[in-house]
């Protein structure tokens, strides 16, 4: 079986889907890997390392989507710009796997099905214990959370720990995690890491105890929470009167935050708006606004995707794909689960697609010229 990685064309896109690492893997595993030469420079990846693990180097884009399986770090929906071209290339009976935000944006899935390609879109995995080695949306999600208190601290104008000195004693910093998911709960521990004084707040009642393992207090408010989670441990969205008393009850504490870091989202849906412009409002000049659902519209009501908004002195941050910008690492990490789930996927040599199994069936979006995921069907109007 052939398996081609395309060069990243996604702007600012700098991660690779597979590393020298995993390549060796496959190949070690009968696979034959087909790189687009440069796939992985931007990654700190060179061709050379490529080629000593045994990957094919070739410099035209249309080779590579000669391959059999074809692995993407983002294709069709996650790629809305720039997908068609590379459909261009495919041919039917093709295998296409990576990130396709097919809840989103559904209609490039379409597109994928009228080629006749069959798509597995790898946000749609079920978070079960037998594919969390897969599971690319934790892996990056962990960074994104790292990287977001990094984020912070940099335009903080003060800083994290608490120093005692001649000159006098500085006070901790604190931040506010809202979102106790995988980039919450990383959040949360690189603050502490970093000095911080934490405290984090998730709609799950459920997250106390690993929002308190990592070293933050936990917000409780008096809030009816039952239904906030949905299925696969993920967040569900709330009525309007929820959100509006949840907005009541954290102001005094995002009021005297320096660094409020948000994580919510709802798979496929606008991300909740949970801080309010009256609660930036109350902060300090100074203090910063993380908000990683930009991408999803923002947790933030002043938040402006990939731009830095400046309120009253408070810089409201809404950065995008942060994991792009830690590459190497990002790069790694999603190498390690699509090859995880393309040997999961793969049985002697050829792909054998058992859709009783979970993970297969659950990833699954177009096959046979259809779309087959019912999710994505249900956002397309199909019956």
């Amino acid at each position: 079986m052939i398996v081609g990685v395309p060069k990243e064309t996604f702007p600012g896109e700098k991660r690779v889907a597979l590393v020298p690492t995993t390549v060796a893997q496959l190949v070690k595993g009968k696979f034959t890997v087909r790189i687009e030469a440069g796939a992985g420079a931007e990654a700190g990846f060179l061709d050379p390392q490529y080629r000593e693990a045994g990957a094919e180097l070739v410099e035209a884009r249309e080779a590579v989507f000669g391959a059999d399986v074809v692995l993407g770090v983002r294709a069709l929906g996650a790629n809305p710009e720039l997908y068609e071209a590379d459909l261009g290339h495919c041919r039917e009976g093709q295998v296409l796997i990576g990130m396709m935000d097919p809840l989103s944006i559904p209609h490039p899935a379409t597109a994928a099905a009228r080629r006749g390609l069959t798509t597995f879109a790898l946000e749609l995995l079920p978070r079960i214990t037998r594919a969390q080695a897969m599971d690319v949306l934790s892996s990056q999600a962990n960074l994104a959370g790292y990287k977001a208190v990094l984020l912070a601290a940099g335009h903080l104008p003060r800083i994290l720990p608490m120093m005692i000195t001649a000159a006098g004693t500085i006070a901790p910093a604190k931040v506010f995690v809202v979102g106790a998911g995988v980039a919450g709960l990383q959040a949360i521990a690189t603050a502490k890491r970093l000095g911080a004084v934490v405290t984090a707040y998730d709609v799950r009642p459920a997250v106390k105890e690993q929002v308190e393992s990592v070293g933050a207090r936990f917000l409780q408010l008096e809030l009816a929470s039952e239904g906030a989670a949905g299925s696969g441990g993920y967040a569900q969205a709330m009525g309007e009167e929820f959100y509006a008393r949840q907005a009541e009850l954290m102001l005094p504490v995002v009021a005297e935050s320096d660094i409020v870091i948000t994580t919510a989202a709802i798979p496929g849906e606008r991300a909740p708006v949970l801080v309010s412009r009256a609660m930036v409002d109350r902060m300090r000049p100074g203090a910063v606004v993380v908000d990683l659902a930009a991408e999803r519209g923002g947790n933030c009501e002043l938040t402006q995707p990939g731009e830095t908004v400046l309120h009253g002195g408070v810089q409201v941050m809404g950065p995008l794909n942060l994991p792009a910008t830690l590459a190497y690492n990002a790069s790694q990490l999603f190498a390690k689960n699509v090859a995880t789930f393309l040997t999961h996927l793969a049985r002697d040599g050829s792909l054998a697609l058992d859709l009783e199994d979970e993970i297969t069936r659950e990833t699954l979006v177009t096959r046979g010229g259809e779309v087959v995921h019912p999710r994505v069907r249900k956002k397309l109007g199909l019956e």
